[in-house]
């Protein structure tokens, strides 16, 4: 990768702690979208376009032409905006091939049979080490499991969105206790990202605010190496998982896991309407551990 530093522009949802990006090429003023909103209210079943609707106006506003929609995994936390800004935009979207692994897996608990587990649902699936460009920006996939089965990194010039591996170094690593997830896998991934070079621009796709303080995003290989709170005290991989698996045994699952899930290993789509009109969200009941009250 050569030194070309892309503008990347970061937008925090203060309902989710997610972070999405709007990543440029000054020079061609091409763009990529990384991991957008769609909002969901689970009180109310309402849905809106807020987040990624504020992503459009930047994009329009800078004078941008989006070129990739991309996601780093099927989040857990959020919806995907992804084919809202596909409709708005006409850009391909993507993500990682171990996506179908991923539907392999939800389908089952979703009991889908018939749910194309082949991940159809994006325009691209990008292969480990597979390489792109934003603009003249030359990217890559790194293959980032742990959090999930399909978790991938997108180094575009200088920078990386790692969403799910690293947070800011005061909060330390993601939790790898969703199906399929792993703290081991995690760990190396976490050691590909951080032999980057340390100049590298890391931006998380989390941040929880440890102490109240303002959201950030972003930090640099060297910042991670040096502070991470779970990097820079865990010097084998045995050490990383007795922390990270002691640390995920007191986490409850994420109140959207078992809806945000069907919605984004179907690449963002909302379930179709019913006869009355009105979409339907469906999810199993006594399907993952992890309950509110099991740490109590």
């Amino acid at each position: 990768m050569n030194a070309t530093k892309p503008l990347v522009k970061g937008f925090f949802d203060e309902r989710t702690f997610s972070v999405q990006y709007v990543v440029a090429d000054p020079e061609t003023r091409k763009c990529a979208i990384v991991d957008p909103v769609l909002d969901f209210d689970e009180k109310s079943g309402a849905t809106a376009t807020r987040n990624a609707d504020a992503l459009l106006a930047y994009v329009n506003e800078q004078g941008f032409e989006v070129e990739w929609i991309l996601d780093t995994h099927p989040h857990a936390d959020h919806f995907s905006a992804a084919q809202y800004l596909k409709k708005k935009t006409g850009a391909p979207t993507a993500i990682g091939e171990k996506v179908i692994e991923v539907q392999k897996l939800w389908k089952g608990i979703y009991n889908w049979p018939d749910f194309p587990a082949d991940g159809s649902q994006w325009d691209k699936l990008f292969a480990e080490g597979e390489t792109f460009q934003v603009g003249n920006i030359p990217a890559r996939v790194l293959f980032s499991p742990g959090h999930t089965l399909a978790s991938i990194t997108y180094v575009i010039g200088d920078a990386a969105f790692v969403h799910d591996t690293l947070f800011m170094p005061d909060s330390g690593t993601a939790r790898a206790d969703f199906p399929g997830g792993s703290a081991s896998r995690l760990y190396r991934s976490i050691q590909e990202i951080l032999s980057l070079p340390d100049e590298t621009r890391i931006f998380t796709g989390h941040d929880y605010q440890p102490d109240g303080r303002k959201p950030l995003w972003e930090s640099t290989v060297a910042e991670q190496k040096a502070k991470n709170t779970h990097m820079s005290t865990c010097r084998t991989e045995a050490e990383f998982v007795k922390v990270r698996e002691a640390r995920d045994k007191t986490l409850s699952m994420p109140k959207l896991i078992l809806h945000a899930l069907q919605v984004n290993m179907n690449g963002g789509r909302l379930p179709e309407p019913e006869a009355n009109g009105k979409r339907y969200l469906t999810f199993p009941l006594d399907a993952l551990e992890g309950a509110a009250w099991d740490d109590q």
